[in-house]
Protein backbone atom coordinates (compact mmCIF):
# COMPACT_ATOMS: atom_id res chain seq x y z
CA UNK A 1 0.00 0.00 0.00
CA UNK A 2 0.78 3.29 -0.40
CA UNK A 3 0.34 4.70 2.73
CA UNK A 4 2.31 3.10 5.73
CA UNK A 5 1.23 4.93 9.30
CA UNK A 6 3.21 4.23 12.15
CA UNK A 7 1.50 2.32 15.02
CA UNK A 8 1.13 5.04 17.38
CA UNK A 9 0.08 7.74 14.63
CA UNK A 10 -2.69 10.25 16.03
CA UNK A 11 -5.92 10.58 14.40
CA UNK A 12 -6.93 14.27 14.53
CA UNK A 13 -10.10 14.05 12.51
CA UNK A 14 -11.86 16.87 12.20
CA UNK A 15 -13.67 16.42 15.68
CA UNK A 16 -12.71 13.39 16.55
CA UNK A 17 -12.55 9.58 15.81
CA UNK A 18 -16.14 9.70 14.71
CA UNK A 19 -17.49 12.70 12.79
CA UNK A 20 -21.32 13.00 12.89
CA UNK A 21 -23.11 15.01 10.15
CA UNK A 22 -26.57 15.27 9.67
CA UNK A 23 -27.22 11.83 8.36
CA UNK A 24 -23.99 10.85 8.22
CA UNK A 25 -21.07 8.96 10.56
CA UNK A 26 -17.65 8.86 9.11
CA UNK A 27 -15.12 6.60 11.03
CA UNK A 28 -11.20 7.20 9.72
CA UNK A 29 -9.17 4.34 10.53
CA UNK A 30 -5.37 4.05 10.61
CA UNK A 31 -5.90 3.32 6.60
CA UNK A 32 -9.13 2.76 6.01
CA UNK A 33 -12.61 4.65 6.28
CA UNK A 34 -16.12 3.56 7.27
CA UNK A 35 -19.24 5.36 6.43
CA UNK A 36 -22.83 5.19 7.12
CA UNK A 37 -25.04 7.05 5.91
CA UNK A 38 -28.94 7.28 7.17
CA UNK A 39 -31.26 8.30 4.74
CA UNK A 40 -34.86 9.68 6.32
CA UNK A 41 -36.57 10.27 2.67
CA UNK A 42 -38.43 7.31 2.24
CA UNK A 43 -38.21 8.27 -1.99
CA UNK A 44 -34.39 7.93 -1.71
CA UNK A 45 -32.07 5.31 -3.59
CA UNK A 46 -29.30 4.77 -1.35
CA UNK A 47 -27.96 2.96 -3.98
CA UNK A 48 -27.28 6.15 -5.73
CA UNK A 49 -24.72 7.37 -2.89
CA UNK A 50 -21.26 6.76 -4.04
CA UNK A 51 -17.77 7.38 -1.82
CA UNK A 52 -15.48 9.62 -4.66
CA UNK A 53 -15.60 6.73 -7.42
CA UNK A 54 -17.08 3.84 -5.05
CA UNK A 55 -20.46 2.24 -5.08
CA UNK A 56 -21.69 1.47 -1.23
CA UNK A 57 -19.97 -1.77 0.53
CA UNK A 58 -23.97 -2.75 1.14
CA UNK A 59 -27.04 -0.87 1.47
CA UNK A 60 -30.51 -1.62 2.42
CA UNK A 61 -33.75 0.71 2.33
CA UNK A 62 -33.23 4.07 4.09
CA UNK A 63 -28.78 3.22 4.84
CA UNK A 64 -25.58 2.77 2.94
CA UNK A 65 -22.37 1.53 4.24
CA UNK A 66 -18.90 2.16 2.93
CA UNK A 67 -15.99 0.20 3.68
CA UNK A 68 -13.13 1.82 2.06
CA UNK A 69 -9.17 2.12 2.11
CA UNK A 70 -7.78 5.59 1.72
CA UNK A 71 -5.66 4.56 -1.13
CA UNK A 72 -9.47 3.82 -3.46
CA UNK A 73 -12.14 5.72 -4.45
CA UNK A 74 -9.88 8.64 -5.65
CA UNK A 75 -9.09 10.68 -2.06
CA UNK A 76 -7.27 13.31 -1.81
CA UNK A 77 -4.30 14.08 -0.24
CA UNK A 78 -2.82 16.83 1.22
CA UNK A 79 0.58 17.95 3.33
CA UNK A 80 0.10 20.71 5.70
CA UNK A 81 2.87 20.69 8.35
CA UNK A 82 2.54 17.36 10.35
CA UNK A 83 -0.90 16.68 9.22
CA UNK A 84 -1.90 14.47 6.32
CA UNK A 85 -5.56 15.29 5.32
CA UNK A 86 -7.50 12.65 3.11
CA UNK A 87 -10.46 14.35 1.44
CA UNK A 88 -13.44 13.29 -0.33
CA UNK A 89 -16.60 13.54 -1.79
CA UNK A 90 -20.17 11.67 -0.67
CA UNK A 91 -22.62 12.08 -3.74
CA UNK A 92 -26.41 11.12 -4.08
CA UNK A 93 -26.80 11.01 -8.31
CA UNK A 94 -30.67 11.40 -8.38
CA UNK A 95 -32.07 9.46 -11.37
CA UNK A 96 -34.36 11.27 -13.81
CA UNK A 97 -37.78 9.92 -12.38
CA UNK A 98 -36.85 10.90 -8.83
CA UNK A 99 -38.25 13.54 -6.68
CA UNK A 100 -34.85 14.20 -4.50
CA UNK A 101 -32.19 16.39 -5.61
CA UNK A 102 -28.61 15.78 -6.27
CA UNK A 103 -25.67 16.35 -3.00
CA UNK A 104 -22.65 16.30 -2.02
CA UNK A 105 -21.09 15.98 1.48
CA UNK A 106 -17.07 16.38 2.02
CA UNK A 107 -15.73 13.76 3.90
CA UNK A 108 -12.29 14.35 5.56
CA UNK A 109 -10.09 12.77 7.35
CA UNK A 110 -7.05 14.21 9.28
CA UNK A 111 -4.01 12.24 10.58
CA UNK A 112 -0.70 12.67 12.32
CA UNK A 113 2.22 12.74 9.68
CA UNK A 114 4.46 10.49 10.04
CA UNK A 115 8.39 11.04 10.16
CA UNK A 116 9.02 9.01 7.61
CA UNK A 117 6.32 9.79 5.47
CA UNK A 118 6.30 10.59 1.59
CA UNK A 119 3.99 10.03 -1.35
CA UNK A 120 5.51 8.16 -3.92
CA UNK A 121 2.42 8.55 -6.48
CA UNK A 122 0.91 11.38 -5.79
CA UNK A 123 1.92 13.84 -8.99
CA UNK A 124 -0.68 16.92 -8.48
CA UNK A 125 -1.40 18.24 -4.73
CA UNK A 126 -5.06 18.31 -5.25
CA UNK A 127 -5.06 21.96 -3.21
CA UNK A 128 -1.84 23.53 -2.96
CA UNK A 129 1.75 22.96 -5.10
CA UNK A 130 4.93 24.57 -4.46
CA UNK A 131 7.85 24.95 -7.07
CA UNK A 132 11.43 26.24 -6.72
CA UNK A 133 12.99 28.48 -9.36
CA UNK A 134 16.50 29.50 -8.12
CA UNK A 135 16.12 31.13 -5.09
CA UNK A 136 12.31 31.55 -5.04
CA UNK A 137 9.38 29.28 -4.22
CA UNK A 138 5.90 29.44 -5.76
CA UNK A 139 2.96 28.43 -4.36
CA UNK A 140 0.04 27.98 -5.96
CA UNK A 141 -3.54 26.41 -4.28
CA UNK A 142 -7.05 26.74 -3.98
CA UNK A 143 -8.26 28.13 -0.49
CA UNK A 144 -11.57 28.44 1.72
CA UNK A 145 -14.01 30.95 1.33
CA UNK A 146 -12.05 34.29 3.66
CA UNK A 147 -8.23 33.17 2.05
CA UNK A 148 -7.70 31.96 5.38
CA UNK A 149 -6.75 28.43 4.85
CA UNK A 150 -6.80 25.54 2.24
CA UNK A 151 -10.44 24.29 0.71
CA UNK A 152 -11.80 21.66 2.49
CA UNK A 153 -13.03 20.29 -0.17
CA UNK A 154 -12.97 20.25 -4.15
CA UNK A 155 -16.28 20.15 -5.76
CA UNK A 156 -18.23 23.93 -6.76
CA UNK A 157 -21.72 23.76 -8.00
CA UNK A 158 -21.74 26.09 -11.18
CA UNK A 159 -21.73 29.49 -10.35
CA UNK A 160 -20.06 29.63 -6.81
CA UNK A 161 -16.67 31.53 -6.51
CA UNK A 162 -13.25 29.11 -6.42
CA UNK A 163 -11.09 31.21 -4.24
CA UNK A 164 -7.19 31.05 -5.77
CA UNK A 165 -4.18 32.37 -4.00
CA UNK A 166 -0.61 32.63 -5.61
CA UNK A 167 2.52 33.55 -3.62
CA UNK A 168 6.38 33.35 -4.07
CA UNK A 169 8.87 33.58 -0.87
CA UNK A 170 11.89 35.81 -1.97
CA UNK A 171 14.48 34.37 0.23
CA UNK A 172 17.68 36.31 -0.47
CA UNK A 173 15.66 37.76 -3.80
CA UNK A 174 15.00 41.61 -4.40
CA UNK A 175 11.41 42.81 -3.37
CA UNK A 176 9.45 41.43 -6.09
CA UNK A 177 6.10 41.47 -7.35
CA UNK A 178 3.90 38.40 -8.13
CA UNK A 179 1.62 38.52 -11.35
CA UNK A 180 -0.59 35.88 -12.51
CA UNK A 181 0.33 36.10 -16.59
CA UNK A 182 -1.68 33.65 -17.85
CA UNK A 183 -4.19 30.48 -16.53
CA UNK A 184 -6.62 28.30 -18.80
CA UNK A 185 -8.81 25.34 -17.70
CA UNK A 186 -7.93 22.01 -18.97
CA UNK A 187 -9.44 18.28 -18.86
CA UNK A 188 -5.71 17.03 -18.18
CA UNK A 189 -2.67 17.72 -15.52
CA UNK A 190 -0.49 18.25 -18.50
CA UNK A 191 -1.41 20.21 -21.93
CA UNK A 192 -0.97 18.96 -24.61
CA UNK A 193 -1.90 19.83 -28.46
CA UNK A 194 -5.19 18.58 -28.99
CA UNK A 195 -5.90 19.65 -25.20
CA UNK A 196 -9.47 21.04 -24.61
CA UNK A 197 -8.90 24.21 -23.15
CA UNK A 198 -10.78 27.70 -21.76
CA UNK A 199 -8.96 30.94 -21.16
CA UNK A 200 -9.30 31.96 -17.63
CA UNK A 201 -6.12 34.89 -18.02
CA UNK A 202 -4.96 36.02 -20.71
CA UNK A 203 -3.17 38.61 -22.83
CA UNK A 204 -0.32 39.42 -20.36
CA UNK A 205 -2.27 39.35 -17.18
CA UNK A 206 -5.77 40.33 -18.07
CA UNK A 207 -8.49 38.34 -16.62
CA UNK A 208 -11.25 37.48 -19.11
CA UNK A 209 -13.75 35.89 -16.92
CA UNK A 210 -13.89 39.18 -15.16
CA UNK A 211 -16.34 40.70 -18.26
CA UNK A 212 -18.84 38.32 -18.26
CA UNK A 213 -18.99 36.81 -14.55
CA UNK A 214 -18.14 38.17 -10.91
CA UNK A 215 -14.33 36.70 -10.94
CA UNK A 216 -12.04 39.27 -9.61
CA UNK A 217 -8.60 40.23 -8.45
CA UNK A 218 -8.87 41.13 -4.68
CA UNK A 219 -7.16 43.30 -3.02
CA UNK A 220 -3.32 42.47 -2.18
CA UNK A 221 -1.93 41.86 1.54
CA UNK A 222 1.14 41.67 -0.34
CA UNK A 223 3.19 42.73 -2.96
CA UNK A 224 4.40 38.71 -2.94
CA UNK A 225 0.59 37.13 -3.01
CA UNK A 226 -2.06 37.38 -5.64
CA UNK A 227 -5.61 36.33 -4.18
CA UNK A 228 -8.34 35.29 -7.28
CA UNK A 229 -12.00 34.94 -6.65
CA UNK A 230 -12.98 33.03 -9.64
CA UNK A 231 -16.11 32.58 -10.62
CA UNK A 232 -17.20 28.91 -11.82
CA UNK A 233 -18.41 28.25 -15.45
CA UNK A 234 -19.43 25.77 -17.86
CA UNK A 235 -16.68 23.63 -18.34
CA UNK A 236 -16.14 19.89 -18.58
CA UNK A 237 -19.16 19.89 -16.53
CA UNK A 238 -18.59 16.87 -13.55
CA UNK A 239 -15.50 15.82 -14.64
CA UNK A 240 -11.50 16.62 -13.19
CA UNK A 241 -10.37 20.10 -14.25
CA UNK A 242 -7.16 21.09 -14.20
CA UNK A 243 -6.02 24.94 -14.02
CA UNK A 244 -2.74 25.72 -15.62
CA UNK A 245 -1.38 29.12 -14.76
CA UNK A 246 1.98 30.96 -15.58
CA UNK A 247 3.41 32.93 -12.40
CA UNK A 248 5.81 35.85 -12.46
CA UNK A 249 7.81 37.48 -9.86
CA UNK A 250 8.78 40.69 -11.61
CA UNK A 251 10.15 43.63 -10.47
CA UNK A 252 7.40 46.38 -8.76
CA UNK A 253 8.45 48.89 -10.80
CA UNK A 254 8.74 47.70 -14.01
CA UNK A 255 5.00 47.27 -15.15
CA UNK A 256 3.75 47.60 -18.42
CA UNK A 257 1.25 46.33 -20.56
CA UNK A 258 3.13 43.12 -21.00
CA UNK A 259 3.48 43.19 -17.02
CA UNK A 260 0.67 43.76 -15.37
CA UNK A 261 -2.69 42.48 -13.50
CA UNK A 262 -5.98 43.81 -14.85
CA UNK A 263 -9.54 42.61 -14.17
CA UNK A 264 -12.74 44.63 -15.73
CA UNK A 265 -15.28 46.44 -12.92
CA UNK A 266 -18.45 46.84 -14.23
CA UNK A 267 -19.36 50.62 -15.04
CA UNK A 268 -15.47 51.21 -14.69
CA UNK A 269 -14.39 49.16 -17.21
CA UNK A 270 -10.66 47.61 -16.89
CA UNK A 271 -8.67 48.90 -14.21
CA UNK A 272 -5.02 47.94 -13.02
CA UNK A 273 -4.78 46.09 -9.86
CA UNK A 274 -1.72 47.79 -8.40
CA UNK A 275 -2.54 51.64 -8.98
CA UNK A 276 -5.82 52.68 -10.86
CA UNK A 277 -4.02 56.27 -11.63
CA UNK A 278 -1.77 53.84 -14.18
CA UNK A 279 -5.10 51.48 -15.93
CA UNK A 280 -4.54 52.76 -19.23
CA UNK A 281 -1.81 49.93 -19.28
CA UNK A 282 -4.90 47.85 -19.24
CA UNK A 283 -6.45 49.09 -22.37
CA UNK A 284 -4.81 46.63 -24.87
CA UNK A 285 -7.02 43.81 -22.66
CA UNK A 286 -9.53 44.39 -26.08
CA UNK A 287 -7.34 44.01 -28.23
CA UNK A 288 -3.33 42.64 -27.93
CA UNK A 289 -0.81 43.19 -25.30
CA UNK A 290 2.53 43.01 -27.51
CA UNK A 291 5.38 41.88 -25.55
CA UNK A 292 8.64 43.96 -26.37
CA UNK A 293 11.65 42.33 -28.22
CA UNK A 294 11.26 38.41 -27.20
CA UNK A 295 13.63 37.10 -24.91
CA UNK A 296 13.34 34.60 -22.14
CA UNK A 297 11.69 36.25 -18.73
CA UNK A 298 13.42 33.58 -16.90
CA UNK A 299 16.75 34.66 -17.45
CA UNK A 300 16.00 38.25 -16.82
CA UNK A 301 17.54 40.10 -14.16
CA UNK A 302 13.76 41.54 -13.19
CA UNK A 303 12.18 38.63 -12.46
CA UNK A 304 11.69 34.90 -13.24
CA UNK A 305 8.64 32.99 -14.68
CA UNK A 306 6.86 29.69 -13.53
CA UNK A 307 4.15 27.80 -14.78
CA UNK A 308 2.22 25.76 -12.11
CA UNK A 309 -1.03 23.48 -12.33
CA UNK A 310 -3.74 23.67 -10.18
CA UNK A 311 -6.25 20.68 -9.35
CA UNK A 312 -8.07 18.55 -9.89
CA UNK A 313 -11.68 19.53 -8.82
CA UNK A 314 -14.60 19.11 -10.18
CA UNK A 315 -17.45 21.98 -11.25
CA UNK A 316 -21.03 20.60 -10.36
CA UNK A 317 -24.66 21.69 -12.49
CA UNK A 318 -27.02 22.88 -9.70
CA UNK A 319 -29.54 21.91 -11.66
CA UNK A 320 -28.41 18.18 -12.77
Amino acid sequence: MMVSFCQGALLLSLAAAMAVYADMKVYCGPDFVTLMWTESRPQADTSLLRLGSCFPTSFSAGEAYFYVDLTDCNFRILVTGDVLLYSNDLTYVASDDSYNLAFTHPVVCAYERPKDWYSSQQIYDPVFKTYGLGDLQFTIGLMNGDFSGPAEFTSYPLGSIIPIMASVVQKTHQPLLLLLEECVAATTPELHPESTMYPIISNKGCLLESVSSQSKFEPRQKSSEMRLSLQTFKFAMGEEVFIHCKLLAWDPNGLDSTKKACHFVKGHGWELLDDLAQSNLCDCCESKCKSRRQRSVASEKHGMVQKAVIGPFTITDVNS
